[in-house]
């Protein structure tokens, strides 16, 4: 359909408004439908050992799909099957380990109130979202989450946009009092994205992505000033250690610090790295998280850091272009 020829800029800013005023009074309306049964719910839940099976059509089904994939990602065990598909075969699939979150918001859905009786009698627990708590869904559930919002945002009252985002945010809601009840940490997280960019923030540690061997930057303190400077311009980190006969770093000397000598107007020629070194540097261990290295260097407002081991020892480097390279800032 074309636009109506007179919609006007400020007609259109107040549907925008209106809309996002609409689904958030529902949300608001929806905390206070919160009982016994929400909480009963999750210790159901968690006490289960299969998994979760979400289910629900149209709408209702996009919003089933996006809880599963929350729940799987946080820690529980979960996947999407169409009831469509579930009268055909796909029923195989749940098992009475199990446990159905079916989503509805009229409660009536034939292709899945069709199959409740078969999922009763294999002996699976069902949890409702729905907005009928007289339906046919709500009557064969083990336990009723109240989805129900007094309109829609649609204009018509018919399109679904204040109840979906209800079923969704209580799907957020289960999935977060499970996340918190099964003590699921950062680390957790990342084990199940380790493709994204958190993934690579909290599995990516320091001696993944340092510079090592010969890439890496340092002289001992007597190395004449010339020396020094030839061994940071080969190596292009804009700084050099330097160690003792352990490798245990004293100093470190950048270019700012360079730029600071000049400014002085210091005989360079005649110093050594022992003298030029700034001593006690910002230092990582090879252990650490990237992503601790470059809070490092925003905190100290440096580009580059050495890396140490266990004993103290120079074992690296990495700088802001490192972590900007392997995606972790």
């Amino acid at each position: 359909m074309k636009p109506t020829a007179n919609t006007s800029d400020s007609q259109i800013e107040r549907m925008l408004k209106k809309t996002l005023e609409i689904e958030s009074q529902e949300l608001s309306n929806a905390v206070a439908k919160i009982n016994i049964t929400w909480v009963q719910a999750v210790r159901a839940i968690l006490a289960i050992s299969g998994r979760v099976v979400v289910m629900g059509m149209g709408k209702s089904g996009h919003i089933g799909r996006k809880i599963a994939a929350t729940l799987a990602s946080t820690g529980t065990p979960a996947m999407f099957v169409h009831p469509g598909e579930a009268s055909h075969g796909d029923l195989g699939m749940i098992l009475k380990e199990d446990i159905v979150l079916a989503i509805s918001n009229s409660g009536e859905s034939e292709e899945l109130t069709s199959i409740l009786p078969v999922l009763k009698r294999i002996g699976v627990k069902i949890i409702a979202i729905s907005g009928n708590n007289e339906s046919t869904l709500s009557k064969h559930a083990d336990w009723f989450l109240q989805s129900s919002v007094e309109r829609e945002a649609c204009p018509l009252n018919l399109a679904p946009t204040a109840s979906t985002t209800v079923q969704l945010a209580i799907g957020d809601a289960l999935a977060v009092s499970l996340l918190d009840a099964r003590g699921f940490k950062e680390n957790d997280f990342a084990r199940s994205h380790p493709g994204g960019s958190l993934g690579r923030k909290l599995l990516t540690l320091v001696s993944d992505i340092m510079r090592k061997n010969l890439e890496v930057p340092y002289v001992n303190e007597n190395t004449p000033f010339t020396q020094l400077m030839k061994q940071m311009s080969t190596k292009g980190l804009g700084a050099t250690s330097i160690v003792d006969e352990e490798m245990k770093i004293l100093g470190v000397f950048t270019d700012g610090d360079l730029r600071r000598l000049v400014e002085r107007g210091s005989d360079l020629r005649q110093l050594t790295a022992g003298e030029v070194m700034v001593r006690n540097p910002k230092l990582i261990e090879e252990t650490s998280l990237a992503v601790e290295a470059a809070e490092l260097m925003e905190v100290n407002k440096i580009t580059s850091v050495f890396v140490v081991n266990s004993q103290g020892k120079l074992v690296g480097a990495i700088n802001s272009n490192d972590l900007m390279k392997n995606k972790v800032i």
